[in-house]
């Protein structure tokens, strides 16, 4: 039941209808209604573990208010065993296929273990649950939930499958006040799910295609085909994650709850501190405030601080997958967050900011570094993003370039379609979103329908499921 395919809304407007009538009788029926359904959602997902996100969630309830309720020393060592408990089961099924086989190979030995189904969903609800515990550790939210708020808020479904990683005061703050939902937050809900679902089943989906056969077979292609296809899934990560951004924020706003942004025009970023502002910034944000600052932040030395970049982006690495392909691009994200802070002080801040030439190269420097990056993240191995990358630089030939553009006219159309729309600036988007609002209602019904009718012809005989559901 995945948020791009038609089941789920037909479910979801028989669910928005019955929430509409107990959002208003009562908070308590309304947020249980909300729970049950989000359970359910997770069980569709992960049948055979659909009792691990409420025990997960009993059990770190349990442990916040016992740790509430110490002092000192204690409730130090409490928060620590809050956040292991609740790491566990994220390491068990994440890593642990990872962890023995490394073992294996120190010891020349060879462990067998049966097959670990990876919970859909399970990092960020895990994540959700560690940023509750160490804010109420750290006593920034000294609002008390109940049971219910709390699985309301751990397993609230728009958010529960890849985010966005919501904060529990944001949702507690506005699960109390039960505000009514107004005629502007529906019809913004519906545009961002409009834009997501362009995003993701017209173009990311269509130009995944041709990327999946390019990273699979790369010496089937030459050098501009591959570099076509880095360029392609540059796209395709943007227009998938971000529109699964768009639809959960637009299902949230669609029930009256606001959530913050999750992507900012990225590909705008000159340097790769702002690429993080910009690119998934509600996971960027929690590694920042609960993986960089305990470690010691920019408030320790200058080479202390550095590490702590580098090994904030090499975790940030990890957490995509436990292979050498992810931690390799976290290491390389990580060093260069290191060589920007370090040439920032040397003389990158006494440069012209306002100057056409210097952002210019700075725009196409960072870029080209961050499409190389996304090769090792899309790659199976090493060997096959060095040779993605040698193909590249020497066997490019310009000749080829009128074939492919012949070859494949509308997946150019749609990637420097996106990477054009990419350079408008924030508040033309905001003013169409203001347009789609105010436009009679049988309007925003035509549009919706064309947005339908277009994913229907784009896509493939089968749903495609999100790129970031699998971490």
């Amino acid at each position: 039941m995945l948020f791009n395919s038609m089941s789920f809304y037909a479910i979801f407007i028989i669910f928005l209808t019955i929430y509409a009538v107990l959002y208003r009788a009562s908070r308590t029926l309304m947020m249980l209604y909300v729970t049950l359904f989000s359970l359910y959602f997770f069980a569709r997902m992960n049948p055979q573990v659909a009792a691990l996100l409420p025990l997960t969630a009993l059990l770190s309830w349990s442990m916040v208010r016992r740790m509430n309720e110490c002092k000192g020393s204690l409730r130090l060592r409490w928060i620590w065993f809050i956040v292991a408990v609740d790491l566990t089961p994220l390491l068990y099924f994440k890593y642990a296929h990872f962890g023995m086989d490394m073992l294996g190979r120190l010891l020349h030995e060879n462990f067998p273990l049966s097959d670990v189904i990876l919970p859909v969903g399970i990092s960020f609800y895990t994540f959700q649950a560690i940023s509750h515990a160490v804010d109420v550790y750290r006593r920034r939210l000294r609002l008390k939930m109940d049971f219910l708020e709390y699985l309301f808020y751990l397993s609230f479904f728009p958010l529960l499958l890849a985010g966005p990683i919501t904060r529990a005061g944001n949702m507690l703050k506005q699960m109390r006040e039960h505000a009514p939902v107004d005629a502007r937050l529906l019809y913004t809900g519906l545009w961002l799910v409009m834009m997501g679902i362009l995003k993701k089943c017209v173009v990311a989906d269509y130009v995944a295609q041709f990327n999946n056969w390019a990273f699979d077979e790369p010496t089937l292609y030459n050098g501009v085909e591959l570099l076509m296809a880095t360029l392609g899934f540059s796209v395709q990560i943007y227009c998938d994650f971000s529109g699964y951004s768009d639809m959960s924020i637009g299902i949230a706003a669609m029930m009256g709850f606001r959530l913050r942004e999750n992507f900012n025009l990225p590909y705008q970023s000159l340097n790769i501190s702002e690429f993080w502002r910009r690119w998934h910034i509600s996971l960027s944000t929690w590694f920042r405030d609960y993986v960089y600052i305990p470690l010691g932040g920019n408030r320790v030395g200058r080479m202390h601080m550095y590490f702590n970049n580098f090994i904030t982006m090499f975790i940030a690495g990890l957490w995509h997958g436990s292979t050498i392909m992810f931690a390799l691009w976290g290491a390389l994200h990580g060093a260069a967050l290191v060589v920007h802070k370090m040439c920032r002080r040397l003389f990158l801040d006494r440069l012209p900011s306002h100057n056409l030439c210097v952002t210019v190269l700075s725009w196409l420097l960072f870029q080209s570094f961050l499409m190389l990056t996304w090769v090792f993240f899309r790659s199976a191995d090493v060997s096959t993003a060095m040779l993605f990358l040698r193909r590249i630089f020497t066997q490019f030939d310009m000749e080829c370039i009128p074939a492919f553009m012949a070859q494949r006219p509308l997946w150019i159309a749609m990637v420097f379609g996106a990477m054009l729309l990419h350079g408008i600036r924030e508040r033309w988007f905001y003013r169409l979103q203001e347009y789609f609002i105010i436009l009679p209602w049988w309007c925003k019904s035509l549009l919706f329908l064309m947005v339908v009718q277009l994913a229907i012809e784009f896509s493939n005989s089968e749903v495609q499921p999100f790129l970031y559901y699998k971490f």
